[in-house]
């Protein structure tokens, strides 16, 4: 089932956000683009790689007015000795992430894998009314590659129709 064209779940949680806990909501984001990616788990070998690759590239993803926000049904305390930890991560992790103990959040956008209560590898780009532009789902074993989702939330905020393949800069059909 798909959530593009519906209006983003309400929400409320805590996060991780620049070495603070603090408390997000779908309010927080009410007109502005936002991509929210979910990953399965701190203290793994791959969900870093995802992590740190966002990381790397906030700067081109605020060039597109597009808010970053990862998320986990890991806790803030999780995350912050993660993070924290100065060994997994090349850089600081600036960006919030969403603390989802409880799993509502996670659940609501459809991405939660119920029987380990863990999220999938999952996507949601909202525009700025609130609507869902792209959603997607995969299993916990492969990483994806945020710079596709860069390429994706710039084809939509450009407001054009974007080829297959197309990059920013590239002439629109």
């Amino acid at each position: 089932m798909t959530l593009v064209g519906n209006k983003t779940p309400e929400w409320k949680s805590n996060a991780y956000s620049n070495g603070k806990a603090v408390e997000l909501s779908h309010e927080d984001y009410a007109g502005k683009w936002h991509l929210i990616y979910w990953y399965p788990f701190d203290f793994s070998g791959l969900c870093p790689t995802e992590i740190q690759n966002f990381e790397d590239l906030l700067g081109d993803f605020k060039a597109e007015n597009v808010e970053i926000l990862g998320a986990s049904c890991d806790s803030v305390l999780t995350h912050k000795k993660w993070f924290e930890d100065g060994v997994t991560f090349s850089s600081p992790i600036t960006h919030p992430v969403i603390a989802d103990t409880n799993h509502s959040v996670t659940k609501s956008f459809g991405a939660l894998k119920e029987e380990l209560g863990v999220a999938y590898r999952a996507m949601v780009l909202i525009d700025p009314e609130g609507t869902i532009r792209a959603h997607s789902v995969s299993d916990l074993g492969v990483g994806r590659s945020p710079q596709e989702m860069l390429r994706l939330a710039q084809a939509f905020v450009s407001g054009q129709a974007c080829p297959a393949n197309w990059k920013k800069g590239q002439e629109l059909a």
